[in-house]
């Protein structure tokens, strides 16, 4: 009986190589949290997740105050009643937020430790529906001093000469005539058959004022056009499905199955991006992929593709990762040792037990520092 006898919890604040902005910020270091879960069997399994540019210490403080003792001492296959029990020493300190993301990082390690154990890649240890590789699309269109609707242009094209055929940009920081700009280039350079995503960052304030790009975009047929308002703001989100026949993204940073089935219910989200990392992890975001398909709804998970990959090729109506294919976005990147590959726009699982992959500890150790919870 595998039991739960140490946990090691660490937030590395690794500084972006250059500065990136979104429509309404900009980012210079990211902070991730990571855990190792450790049996009495031998067998380790790693969680992460990604907390901001300065909540670094409140995760490890939930990790090693709040989590660790729920789960130290107990079965590691129990996952379902590990999940509910962390979930409600959670209550008061956040059902949502950085604990709910330590939450999360420590059931992903709880999934890849039992994957491990039985010898599985954790896509094969889920109920695989692909065996091998999953749909990819490449994401970036940041925004850069200097960068023009030309040069937009030819960083999309330049994802697509590597096999993509879908792509993904920001939008929504210029006027509604310069992002219509930055759009027409994009996809003059990608053609008319390649998928081309918009990811908007929460930065519009209301309907009319999202409307005004809107209607601009719909003549280059976005595939969808994500996170158009804050996240609390589902009934925008639902107007806004309303009056366009552009699909609606969101739920990247959602929390728990109930705030994904309210944008269910009130026909928010065309696609849901659910965050295995931000959710609740993959107990939760299994349910919350299931509860989609039930109103036949896409997940088409957000960020990092390391733990996503093996969820879409698990996951019947999940039909893309967002894919980073180098680090200057997701530097998470350089905290791993092994890193996803693609060929013809499409992931290459990995097929060793787990997720495959492990934290590369010079480079965490350079950014952070590990602190051991046990019994």
């Amino acid at each position: 009986m595998p039991i739960i006898e140490s946990i090691d919890v660490c937030a590395a604040a690794v500084p972006l190589d250059k500065v990136t902005s979104f429509s309404n910020r900009t980012v210079s270091t990211r902070h991730y949290g990571l855990v190792k879960v450790r049996s009495t069997d031998g067998v380790e399994g790693i969680g992460f997740c990604y907390v901001g540019s300065a909540g670094g210490a409140i995760f490890e403080a939930a990790v090693e105050s709040l989590l660790a003792p729920v789960l130290l001492g107990k079965d590691s296959h129990a996952v379902e009643g590990l999940w509910q029990a962390m979930y409600q020493e959670a209550l008061l300190q956040g059902r949502q937020g950085t604990v709910m993301r330590a939450l999360s990082a420590l059931d992903i390690a709880l999934w890849d430790l039992n994957a491990k154990a039985a010898g599985l890649p954790l896509h094969r240890y889920l109920g695989a529906v692909e065996l091998e590789s999953v749909p990819a699309y490449a994401s970036g269109g940041y925004y850069l001093d200097g960068k023009t609707p030309q040069h937009l242009g030819e960083e999309m094209a330049s994802y697509v000469e590597k096999g993509f055929r879908a792509v993904k940009m920001k939008t929504g920081r210029l006027s509604p005539r310069e992002e219509e700009a930055r759009l027409k280039a994009a996809r003059e350079a990608v053609g008319p058959d390649v998928e081309l995503m918009m990811d908007c960052n929460n930065g519009w304030q209301d309907v009319t004022q999202a409307m005004q790009y809107v209607r601009r975009f719909e003549q280059y047929d976005p595939y969808f056009i994500e996170e158009p308002f804050s996240p609390d703001d589902i009934d925008s989100h639902a107007k806004l499905a309303r009056l366009t026949r552009l699909p609606i993204a969101t739920a990247e940073i959602g929390y728990g199955r109930w705030y994904h089935k309210e944008l269910l219910d009130k026909g928010a989200a065309g696609i849901l991006q659910t965050d295995a990392a931000v959710c609740g992890g993959i107990t939760e975001w299994k349910r919350i992929a299931a509860t989609a398909a039930s109103y036949g709804v896409m997940v088409c998970p957000h960020w990092f593709h390391d733990v996503h990959a093996p969820l879409v090729a698990a996951t019947p109506n999940a039909r893309y990762v967002e894919f980073f294919w180098d680090d200057q976005v997701l530097n998470f990147r350089k905290l791993v040792d092994r890193q996803l590959s693609h060929k013809q726009g499409r992931v290459i699982l990995h097929q060793e037990p787990g997720l495959g992959f492990g934290f590369d500890e010079r480079m965490v150790e350079r950014f952070g520092k590990w602190t051991r919870v046990s019994r």
